[in-house]
């Protein structure tokens, strides 16, 4: 194509200069348009660069808008003002400098950031498959669709958010698909550092980070998840939370109501290849996490003589391809003894524990190694057991594919440790003891996200 321009400009300058007899004057012409049209073609290829870099589907990626591409230059109009081909190429030019403009203009205007769209669409599915010996000896093995997780996230203006997640576990919830979470947020943290928000979420108590397919022993304490009114703030790299909900436990004989509280705050950094995160969270009321509350259901139906708030705490440091991570969850007070019982008194449970992961590049792809220690006090009653050691690794196979490996060694309660508020499978209230030994268990998983 080039070269037909090149002959194209020739014959053009050949025919305009046609009435000029000295063929000294001619020659100069002709080389000085033969450069010229060496320095067009420059220009063409820095074009085809620009926009081989800047494409519809990029732009797309950006703006999250449909994109109307301009009319060929051979549609355009041919007047005096664009019929010399360098005018036409400084058109170009201005055509895509306008829409590198208005791309920048959109990536700032975007509320999520740089390449994001107006609604974002995202997704997990985890398969595992495992073997384990237990406390009792019995080996079980399974192959499950561990967790299958979709997520909306729109942003209707830049000072509004609404983010809904839908979660189906297998074995859970009745084998149901859930709403894992609902909120709307209202504020903008790049224009103001405070936002506000309301629906069904998990609330800021705890942190519960892993790089393991188990989940922390943390997590099986603590985590709560109800619907909460919260204000967040960041400022300066410290950020914090406030919160009020309803929980489900409640205190006896008072009223179902707004009760339950809680706050966090922390400070994250970055200091070149070194980044931390270290936080605090308090909880009016333990009671109503997860694996309490479940608990509380059944043994005193959901009602409680008084609240015991929770604490925990984190710490996250990473440098270079080492990271480390600590966490502690635990009750403040004990329990009474009909609440949640440990060896003939109220139970005070609490867990902790501590993980380390190194990043290395295995056979050309990211890989991640990691091993941790989860430990638990009080805590027979809820079904947890004392220790855990972990050894994991997780490798990315391809893009947003990781394969994943994990040994899990965990030892029960001693044998002369015992509960009376101990749950069997039907959810009825029994006795029960520690038997002093261990399991083991072996699990791959594969997981896809989008």
């Amino acid at each position: 194509m080039r070269k037909a321009i090149s002959l194209a400009l020739m014959a053009l300058v050949l025919s305009s200069t046609a009435w000029a007899a000295d063929n000294i004057t001619l020659e100069k012409q002709i080389q000085e348009l033969i450069q010229q049209n060496k320095l067009l073609q420059e220009r063409i290829v820095n074009l085809e660069k620009i926009v081989g870099t800047v494409g519809v589907g990029e732009i797309c990626k950006i703006t999250g808008k449909a994109v109307q591409p301009e009319k060929d230059l051979a549609q355009q109009p041919s007047g005096a003002a664009v019929d010399s081909i360098t005018e036409r190429l400084r058109q170009v030019e201005r055509v895509i400098e306008k829409s590198k403009t208005d791309i920048l203009k959109d990536e700032v205007e975007s509320p999520l950031g740089p390449g994001k769209c107006r609604a974002q669409l995202g997704g997990l599915i985890e398969l595992e498959a495992f073997s384990r010996d237990d406390f009792d000896k019995s080996e079980t093995s399974d192959i499950s669709l561990s967790t299958v997780q979709f997520s909306l996230d729109a942003y209707p203006t830049d000072w509004s958010h609404g983010r809904l997640v839908f979660l189906y576990e297998e074995g859970e919830g009745d084998d149901h698909v859930l709403v894992d979470e609902g909120t709307v947020t209202l504020g903008n943290m790049d224009t103001f550092p405070a936002t506000v928000t309301v629906g069904k979420k998990y609330l800021p108590f705890g942190s519960y980070l892993t790089s393991t397919i188990s989940d922390p022993l943390t997590l099986d304490l603590g985590e709560t998840s109800d619907s909460v009114l919260q204000a967040d703030i960041q400022f300066l790299g410290f950020y914090g939370s406030a919160y009020l909900f309803n929980g489900d436990i409640s205190e006896r004989g008072e009223d179902d109501k707004i009760d339950a509280y809680g706050a966090a705050l922390g400070l994250a950094n970055v200091i070149e290849d070194f980044s931390y995160d270290i936080g605090v969270e308090w909880i009016s009321n333990i009671g109503d996490s997860d694996g309490i509350g479940d608990h509380l259901s059944d043994t005193v139906n959901g009602e409680v003589e008084d609240y015991v708030d929770g604490f925990s705490a984190h710490l996250l440091m990473a440098y270079g391809p080492v990271n480390f991570f600590a966490e502690y969850v635990g009750a403040r007070q004990s329990f009474k003894t009909s609440e949640l019982e440990f060896r003939g008194r109220g139970a005070k449970p609490e867990a902790w524990g501590l993980e380390m992961g190194y990043n290395i590049t295995l056979l050309n792809r990211e890989a991640l190694f990691s091993v941790g220690y989860h430990r638990t006090e009080e805590s027979l009653a809820l079904g947890l057991p004392e220790e855990r050691y972990l050894v994991a690794m997780s490798l990315g196979i391809f893009d947003n594919t990781t394969l994943s490996f994990e040994w899990a060694h965990d030892e029960d309660y001693d044998d002369g440790d015992f509960s009376a508020t101990c749950l069997d499978d039907d959810g009825a209230i029994i006795n029960c003891t520690g038997s002093d030994s261990d399991a083991e268990t072996v699990t791959m998983q594969i997981a896809v996200e989008f």
